[in-house]
């Protein structure tokens, strides 16, 4: 059959024959319904008309491939060989389907004219459709022309995968982009539509993706809010994805993968859109760079897939970056649970950057205490130790082991029993003698930076109750105590923090060495002092330093001089004023260097019967006063137990302090006549200790209304707290002032119940036998004992004293049963022989 050639000239016709095509089948009132009566619409827009001769008289449709039978008649194959095919199933003979006569061959032939005619006029129609689909996709034209196009685009690329190359070579894909940004959701929607029917399995249109900004574009629309077009970009880039060339284009793009990783956690999105953000990412970990934003953005696995099973440049790779991450503690765990061993291995067996990269990433994972036993038990304590303490060839250079340092430092302050894991090849601990020798003899023989974190390791170390006393065992027989006091006047706030914590572990087991160390002439003492006068808030150093003075022993008075002369008790008197006040910045080390002022502090009370000087500044400063403020701090029992041991020692002197009255001399009338006499009335004494008193020049409890706070301090939950009060409280009944009158003031204080109620409790034996003590004076003054005889609870506890307490607290319990006549009391019926 001859090709049938339409020529139509004028580009214009064209385009209105075309739009007047689209209008006829695309018009308002036209619902395209399923997507294949869309594809059928699509197939009848044609510039040029249908000829008869080119459709199928069984389909319909234009013939892809016709066939001519016996009879002239011209069929598309498929459908005449369909036909044939139910003539057989039915037993019928082979037919034509027009006519309905009998064929005597089924054989079918080529119409290859009229398959080229065809091809040459769908050539000519795609042709013009292309070009009006082009004229079509700008912004200056109608939204509806818009849409129209990119459904002739979908439609032409589903027809056949070749189509998709006439697109591309048409330029039409950068055209369909830029209506990406057309203010048109439903035209931004289809655009992302038919960008992914023209991508689809084409490299080639995958590759033009990659031009300029188009990849960014797309990713934008992962953060709209419409879902529709978050559904359609994901779509699209998922199939982008797919190119091993666009992973890298798509990973640079700033935020992408963040955005995917949000999408793939997210419990609002659809699960297909789910799927597609994790089939994406899927993707995206082709390129190592993308695995490492992935890490950034809390997306580890793929990172640690890398590193178990990568080749070793990227094993290299991984691990390094992983030691640059910023890891949060959850992720530590799993970190270490997957990989610890792996590192481990590595820096036991690899080459030096190996090595370096493993160190780096074990020195993040390490910091977490979860994470931390999970390194010890995978096996990290013996390479780790061998890495620091090895000299010689392949030996870690000082900034590595510095880092191994680090690691061993986050490992020692887990609390671990240290003391049960090898790390030697003698089956050496980190607490074994030779061990925590070889780690003095680095502090005093490497940097500073290594030198802070070892003692860090140390001070873990003895922050364990299991361990301190190898460490400090060790230590004393090093003779390294002067070495590590030495640290306190380091330049290097670190390093001086790290020593001065350590000093402060140590302090409760070598409390007199160390003191014996600060009390020389190397300004160590000084050093302390000006660290806790700095001006700078309240710092862990400061803490630490305060803390590392209160420990030493209280009654060390060559100490205590010393740093009385040095302002140390000045300086915390006002500090402690300053935080009551609120004038100093409260933190979280507040608390700890509160209670080590007054501790300090306190220490000056125990020197007052020897050192006027320390007299002088407790007068000078109203201590007292202060001490018995700090009784009301609330929720501080260290203060308020520190504070009522100063206020015991303190009211001890109070005896010694009191001035006596001077009573004036008899004139010589009453010398004859002693008659005459009567004794001078003085007033304004102190019941309690005969003589003049105040608070802020003897010290006395009375005059500073101190009694009824201590009082109240005996029904404390905290025994230490009760103990203390109580030893305060019984310097009103102590030999050398007047034990009735006390009484009588603690009668007034209503501190008699409290009393016998601490005797009853038996809390601990220290106050049992301080109880006992003072209800034995109680019992002295005749009422007070008429009424406690008739109490069983009292008599009962003071026998139970009687017969297990030590021997000075049986002897007093003897004293008190006689008091009440549960013991008869014998000193009247044996005559005095002696």
């Amino acid at each position: 059959m001859a090709a049938v050639v339409f020529h139509i000239n004028g580009s214009e016709f064209l385009l209105k024959r075309y739009k007047a095509l689209m209008a006829e089948s695309w018009d308002g009132n036209h619902d395209p319904g399923s997507p294949s009566e869309e594809s059928y619409h699509l197939e009848r827009l044609h510039i040029e008309p249908i000829y008869d001769a080119f459709i199928c008289p069984l389909t319909k449709q234009v013939m892809q491939d016709p066939v001519t039978l016996e009879n002239g008649m011209t069929f598309e194959r498929e459908a005449i060989e369909k036909w044939f095919k139910e003539c057989r199933d039915s037993g019928r003979k082979p037919v034509c389907p027009l006519t309905h006569r009998d064929l005597k061959s089924t054989e079918l032939n080529p119409s290859i004219a009229l398959r080229n005619t065809i091809e040459e006029w769908n050539a000519r129609n795609e042709a013009a459709q292309i070009d009006m689909a082009r004229r079509s996709l700008s912004m200056g034209s109608a939204h509806g022309d818009i849409m129209q196009a990119l459904k002739f685009v979908q439609h032409l690329c589903q027809k056949s995968r070749a189509n998709k190359h006439v697109i591309r070579n048409a330029d039409l894909i950068p055209m369909i982009v830029d209506m990406l940004k057309t203010s048109s959701r439903r035209v931004r929607c289809k655009a992302l539509e038919t960008l992914l029917v023209v991508v689809e399995d084409d490299d080639d249109n995958k590759e033009i993706m990659a031009e300029g900004d188009n990849v960014r574009t797309i990713v934008k629309f992962l953060s709209n809010e419409q879902s529709k077009e978050r559904e359609a970009a994901i779509s699209l880039l998922y199939e982008l994805s797919k190119s091993k060339n666009l992973c890298g284009k798509i990973g640079s793009v700033i935020g992408a993968i963040l955005i995917l990783v949000g999408m793939a956690s997210s419990k609002s999105e659809n699960l297909v859109t789910v799927e597609k953000a994790e089939n994406t990412l899927a993707n995206l970990e082709k390129c190592e760079i993308n695995v490492k934003q992935m890490a950034e953005n809390g997306r580890l696995q793929p990172l640690l897939t890398l590193l178990l099973e990568g080749s070793s440049e990227t094993k290299l790779s991984m691990a390094a970056f992983l030691g640059e991450l910023v890891l949060n503690n959850d992720v530590k765990v799993l970190v270490a649970r997957t990989v610890g061993s792996s590192l481990i291995s590595i820096m036991r067996h690899g080459n030096m950057s190996s090595r370096e990269a493993a160190l780096k990433s074990l020195n993040q994972i390490s910091s977490d205490e979860s994470s931390a036993k999970i390194l010890i038990e995978a096996g990290i304590l013996p390479p780790l130790v061998k890495d620091l303490f090895f000299v010689g060839a392949n030996q870690l250079p000082m900034k590595l082991k510095e880092v191994s340092a680090t690691i061993l430092a986050n490992i020692v302050n887990t609390g671990y029993d240290f003391d049960s894991v090898p790390v030697g090849s003698e089956h050496q601990t980190l607490v074994s003698e030779d061990i925590v020798h070889n780690f003095l003899h680095l502090i005093s023989n490497t940097g500073p930076a290594i030198e802070c974190k070892l003692l860090q390791v140390l001070f873990g170390l003895t922050s364990s109750p299991t361990t301190v006393f190898n460490v400090v065992s060790a230590i004393k027989s090093s003779a390294a105590t002067i070495s590590l006091v030495q640290f306190i006047e380091a330049p290097q706030k670190d390093l001086r923090v790290a020593s001065i914590k350590l000093l402060r572990n140590l302090s409760p087991h070598m409390g007199q060495e160390l003191a014996s160390c600060l009390r020389g002439t190397s300004g160590q003492l000084g050093s302390l002092i000006k660290v806790i006068s700095e001006n700078t808030g309240i710092t862990e150093e400061q803490a630490a330093a305060v803390g590392l003075l209160a420990d030493l022993p209280e009654r060390d008075r060559g100490l205590t001089r010393q740093m009385l002369d040095e302002g140390a008790f000045q300086l915390a008197i006002s500090r402690i004023v300053s935080i009551r006040q609120g004038e100093t910045r409260g933190n979280r080390f507040v608390t700890p260097y509160l209670e080590g002022l007054v501790k300090v502090l306190s220490r000056i009370t125990f020197v007052l019967n020897d050192e006027p000087n320390a007299v002088s500044l407790c007068r000078e400063r109203n201590v007292a006063a202060l001490f018995i403020e700090l009784l009301q701090t609330n929720g501080l029992d260290n203060v308020q137990m520190i504070s009522a041991m100063a206020l015991e020692n303190l009211s001890q002197e109070s005896k010694n302090l009191t001035k006596l009255p001077e009573i004036p001399k008899p004139g010589f009338c009453v010398s004859i006549f002693p008659c005459l006499s009567k004794p001078p009335v003085i007033t304004g004494l102190c019941k309690v200790h005969r003589g003049t008193c105040s608070l802020r020049d003897t010290f006395c409890l009375l005059e500073g209304q101190a009694v009824d706070k201590l009082v109240a301090l005996l029904d404390h939950t905290n025994e230490k707290v009760v103990e203390a009060s109580l030893a305060a409280v019984c310097t009103l009944l102590d030999d050398g002032v007047d034990i009735e009158q006390g009484v009588h003031e603690l009668c007034e204080a209503e501190g008699i119940k409290p009393i016998l109620l601490v005797l009853l409790e038996k809390r601990t034996e220290t106050l049992r036998r301080r109880a006992v003590w003072a209800v034995e004076r109680l019992l002295r003054t005749e009422d007070i004992s008429f009424e406690v005889s008739s109490d069983p609870n009292v008599s009962t506890a003071l026998v139970d004293a009687f017969q297990h307490g030590d021997y000075r607290t049986r002897q007093i319990a003897e004293r008190a049963l006689k008091h009440v006549d549960r013991i008869p009391n014998f000193s009247g019926v044996f005559p005095n022989t002696g």
